[in-house]
């Protein structure tokens, strides 16, 4: 379809809680292009999630899709293409696990952030349909990071240690080398 725009920290739109979307509308043309767009931005941008406000449509939608093998998060096990459409969280394992946590909306910067290590999601399909997930360790961060953005969060808000705010570079040069591959 189309590469959309993906809008950065700054922007107004980043920290507005995102709509519903109506049951009416989950199924529809317009909601598939705007998955097919998302899709197509996600692939062009090089991530692994992507919410719908970040290009500007300020509804309860995100995707997830993580490569399997090696990626610039380290070696990490696939999680095939999932569209969530308004999606909740349960935290089923409130112990907290850190990693360093990077954003299409926030170029060039890497974050420690600790979130819960297990959760639940429920969440519409495109075809209407509930569907639910087990994640833990770095999957239920990319899950918990995609849906902040449905509520008008950035990961940068979780950051307990200002030092542990980084420039990619130096992520890359500095700490990278010292951190163990996430759990699998």
């Amino acid at each position: 379809m189309a590469v959309r725009k993906i809008i950065r920290m700054g922007h107004p739109a980043l920290r507005q809680p995102a709509r519903e979307v109506a049951p009416a509308d989950v199924g529809s043309a317009a909601m598939h292009r705007l998955v097919a767009d998302m899709i197509d931005t996600l692939h062009d941008y090089g991530g692994i999630g992507l919410a719908a406000p970040q290009i500007n449509e300020g509804i309860r939608l995100a995707i997830i899709e993580i490569p399997g093998g090696p990626t610039r998060y380290g070696e990490l096990r696939e999680q095939p293409l999932t569209v969530c459409i308004n999606p909740e969280i349960e935290i089923v394992d409130a112990d907290t696990e850190g990693h360093w946590e990077g954003c299409l909306s926030v170029p060039g910067l890497r974050g420690f952030v600790e979130r819960p290590r297990g959760i639940r999601v429920a969440y519409t399909n495109l075809r209407g349909e509930r569907e639910s997930l087990s994640a833990e360790g770095f999957l239920a961060t990319v899950f918990q990071h995609e849906f902040d953005h449905l509520d008008g969060k950035l990961y940068v808000d979780h950051i307990a240690d200002p030092e542990k705010l980084v420039f990619e570079d130096e992520y890359v040069r500095y700490i990278l080398p010292l951190e163990e591959p996430p759990a699998k």
